[in-house]
């Protein structure tokens, strides 16, 4: 099998699982990323070209959805289906939570001695990675962006929640609830994590949201059979995923940490995280990701940053998407100003000047936080320096 885009966070992971299982695997991305790192030491051979090269004769073609108009050849969601029909497997979905709730069972389930295989969309420290190839149950997240969760045919089924989070796949909310009631008839157990309460046990990571995804993850723990007593010291000792409320340093009494939050559910979870963990001011780095979301949702986003108390915006994270004309993160940066007259709010286009402008105003026993799905955490090294 060969993969186009195999550096990407969720194809790394199932180059590396399909090399476990038997299949002879290469690939090649535009770029180095840190998941090349568990690629390669998968025994996976690996091309970085600024163009495609030509797939080795007679080799299955998976490619990335972030190349699929310049390479020939499956989707990754085509391949995922068949994964989840090899093994009893967890699909683990939602607007937010997915990538936290996959990890913490599949950690749980690692640490009870059920040798799980899994697909996680971050890297886990405590897991060795964003995937592993044990041979009990296999854990997933699914993906509603682009509808592939619907081919999915897991035993059982986690749902975080659901929200409309992808504005240039659903028109409302509405359509992304069918979706996933359609995909739910067709998996035996399912687990709703809006039923559920928050959890009442010591957490290794903070915030009301992941005492929610322990919820969902002690529910499902619970389907596949593991006693909740044993389950709860498991899912207590998880330390959480890179990128989710990970502190990346401490310099001149202010500690940075950076987060993945890019919709504005994530981005008031993670602001509520740090605001539980720590006492002192909140800075925001804020880099807005894709031109069809921050058209839709502006204003939410304003209103999740008006907890922080000092914010930079950056300008937009493209991703898969071609700029949209008047849309950039200008307009997080106005409804923000509208919302909290008088807050230090800035537009900074360049991380990089975001960064420099929230040193600069930092103090001892402050958090400065940077968000975003796209390149923002390439300031965390920025701040650190000009903080020292």
């Amino acid at each position: 099998m060969w993969f186009a885009g195999i550096g990407g966070a969720g194809l790394s992971g199932y180059a590396v699982l399909a090399r476990a299982w038997g299949a002879e695997v290469g690939g090649w991305d535009r770029a180095e990323t840190p998941y090349l790192r568990y690629v390669r030491d998968a025994g996976i051979a690996v091309e970085i070209s600024a163009e495609p090269p030509a797939p080795p004769a007679g080799w299955e073609v998976v490619v990335s959805s972030a190349f699929r108009e310049s390479v020939r050849g499956r989707g990754r969601a085509q391949l995922l289906a068949e994964l989840v029909a090899l093994r009893d497997a967890i699909v683990v979905a939602g607007a937010h939570g997915k990538t936290t709730t996959a990890a913490m069972i599949a950690f749980a389930l690692q640490e009870l001695g059920r040798r799980p295989a899994f697909l996680i969309g971050g890297e886990v420290p405590q897991l060795g990675g964003n995937a592993g190839a044990g041979d009990g149950w296999l854990v997933v997240e699914g993906d509603e962006s682009d509808r592939t969760i619907a081919a999915l045919r897991p035993r059982i089924a986690v749902v975080t929640n659901v929200g409309l989070d992808h504005h240039s796949e659903f028109a409302s909310r509405a359509e992304v609830e069918a979706l996933f009631a359609e995909w739910l008839r067709h998996v035996p157990t399912v687990v709703r994590g809006e039923a559920l309460e928050p959890v009442d046990v010591p957490l290794g990571v903070p915030g009301a949201h992941n005492r929610l995804n322990a919820a969902c993850a002690l529910a499902a723990l619970e389907a596949v059979g593991v006693p909740r007593e044993h389950a709860v010291p498991a899912v207590s000792a998880f330390r959480g995923v890179a990128r989710r409320l990970e502190q990346r340093g401490r310099a001149r009494g202010v500690s940075v940490y950076d987060d993945y939050a890019h919709n504005p559910a994530k981005v008031a979870a993670a602001l509520a995280g740090a605001r539980e963990a720590h006492s002192g001011r909140l800075l925001v780095l804020f880099q807005p990701h894709l031109f069809t979301r921050t058209r839709h949702v502006a204003r939410e986003l304003a209103h999740a940053l008006s907890a922080a108390d000092v914010v930079a915006v950056a300008e937009v994270y493209p991703a898969r998407e071609r700029a949209i004309d008047g849309v950039t993160g200008k307009l997080v940066v106005d409804a923000l100003a509208e919302r909290r007259a008088g807050m230090p709010v800035a537009w900074t286009p360049d991380v990089c000047d975001g960064a420099r402008f929230l040193a600069a105003r930092a103090r001892a026993g402050d958090v400065v936080l940077t968000l975003g799905a796209g390149d923002v955490d390439r300031a965390v090294t920025l701040l650190l320096d000009e903080l020292a």
